[in-house]
């Protein structure tokens, strides 16, 4: 019917107004990196930094859509220095909000909610910030790309010297309207870090009967620690987390976005051993998966600081009698190439996303459990991050 629709709209595009996209650059060349010192102001480029580096902030002043508008986020990642691979999150906060004062612990997240997981969850009034790009920091891209290190594998011609990453986010147009803070946050231990550029750009139909669909993006669940007063998320080791929401009144087409990683614990942890999700709504399952990706050696060619192994196998070859042989040999194994929970260095990460057609407006519960994740122990920290909102037409 929509493709129907919009074949109507073209016919009579006498009758229709152009729109073109347009591009929004919120961040070119910014450092992210641990150990800055930093006070309570904007940088020349209007950039405000925090956590020491590891979050920087940006207030950004959105257009109105009056027509259907596709959101594409674009983040382009180079290592300033940073050899390791991270975490990464780029997220939105309401304008109404002050990061610098809630990272100096002058304005709560959530005012009356629990100081050790405050944020994760709807509570005191405030809701959790929503994720706009989960992302995971190559190997040392960029720096280290001019192969001091040698250990380009045969099958790659050259190291890359930056990653990209670009993901379709049209279901949280609703919140790219009037200003609003957008964040990014990269889990580097380091003082050099890493340098990103980011732009959203904003493609509305030239349709003029294309008229948008009002909707509303309901957040559910955050254990990124977007605060840096925030603990790291091992509350899955110990119990389910449960959200409480509201669906407002004529909300329908309800549909929930799950984004999941795991992490830490080293090679048996919730980084490298498979993990069941679930996901209950009213105690109701809508969502049972295992988060894992098997194909992390595809992205080798953008982690040229990963650590490598020697591993021996016997090989097949092709010998000067056009006949095949075996023999034994040592191959390189890079840590880049191992699978993991839901990404691999050098990816983003895809939001899960179901259909909730009985979510009728009013109250309901959301319940997101991870059963056997893993206690974090000593320097075996491992924990998940997992973020979920709600998208519904109105």
């Amino acid at each position: 019917m929509r493709k129907l629709f919009l074949i109507f709209c073209a016919a009579a595009a006498s009758l229709c107004s152009a729109a073109s996209a347009q591009k929004i650059s919120i961040f070119e060349n910014t450092q992210v990196h641990a150990f800055g010192n930093y006070d309570e102001t904007l940088d020349s480029a209007g950039v405000l930094h925090a956590g020491t580096g590891r979050y920087i902030f940006k207030k950004v002043k959105f257009p109105t859509y009056k027509r259907t508008t596709k959101a594409t986020i674009t983040l382009t990642l180079a290592s300033n220095g940073d050899r390791w691979d991270k975490s990464g999150s780029c997220f939105v906060i309401p304008a109404c909000d002050d990061p610098m004062q809630m990272m100096l612990g002058k304005a709560p997240l959530a005012p009356g909610a629990d100081s050790t997981f405050m944020g994760v969850t709807p509570q005191g009034g405030k809701a959790p910030y929503v994720e706009l790009l989960r992302f995971m920091t190559p190997f040392g891209v960029g720096y280290f790309s001019d192969d001091k290190l040698h250990r380009k594998p045969v099958y790659i011609p050259f190291w890359e010297k930056q990653v990209q990453w670009t993901q379709d986010i049209s279901q949280l147009i609703s919140l790219m309207q009037g200003e609003a803070w957008v964040g990014i946050w990269i889990d580097s231990w380091t003082t050099e870090g890493y340098v990103v550029s980011l732009d959203i750009t904003l493609d509305e139909s030239p349709l003029a009967c294309d008229k948008a669909t009002p909707s509303v993006v309901i957040p559910v669940l955050n254990t990124v620690p977007y605060i840096g007063s925030q603990s790291l998320a091992t509350r899955f080791a110990s119990e389910d987390i449960t959200a409480e929401i509201t669906v407002p009144k004529g909300a329908k087409n309800a549909r929930l976005y799950y984004i999941t990683t795991g992490h830490g614990g080293h090679s048996g942890g919730d980084e490298f051993t498979k993990q069941q999700n679930l996901v209950f709504v009213d105690g109701e399952p809508v969502l049972d998966f295992v988060p894992w990706r098997d194909d992390c050696a595809s992205f080798r060619r953008f982690n040229p600081g990963s650590g490598v192994w020697l591993i021996k196998r016997n090989a097949p070859y092709i010998g000067h009698d056009d006949e095949y042989h075996t023999k034994e040999i040592e191959e390189s194994l890079a840590s880049s190439d191992l699978s993991r929970s839901n990404w691999c260095p050098g990816s983003c990460i895809v939001p899960e996303c179901v259909a909730l057609p009985n979510l009728t407006p009013g109250t309901h519960r959301i319940t997101v459990s991870i059963p056997n994740a893993q206690k974090a122990v000593g320097n075996e920290m491992n924990h998940w991050l997992v973020s979920a909102y709600v998208v519904c037409d109105l």
